[in-house]
């Protein structure tokens, strides 16, 4: 597997799925864990220029990053989260169901 991708190729997959897509920060390799905390393991770490597609949100592990510091956490794929901290959803709360 190569380490770089395509700069569009993550978005056309995330908009593939029917879900809403949002941006990752600008500038960050953002770790995807099996559960909404830091505790839980990393399953990928998203490239630079990633976007994600939020199925779900719930609450976990306080994380700060550069959209504050928040509990809450997007599903973003089966066994999938990131914090929300790092996503650019353009809100401080759910933009989502819940999970």
């Amino acid at each position: 597997m190569s380490e770089k991708s395509e700069p569009g190729q993550d978005q056309s997959l995330a908009a593939e799925s029917g879900f809403q897509t949002f941006p990752v920060a600008p500038g960050y390799r953002v770790n995807v864990r099996s559960g909404p905390g830091t505790s839980y393991s990393i399953v990928k770490v998203l490239p630079y220029g990633s976007y994600v597609s939020i199925r779900c949100q719930g609450s976990g592990t306080t994380v700060s990053g550069p959209y504050g510091t928040t509990d809450l956490w997007d599903c973003v794929g089966n066994g999938q989260f990131v914090s929300d901290a790092y996503v650019q959803t353009g809100s401080d709360g759910y933009v989502a169901t819940r999970c």
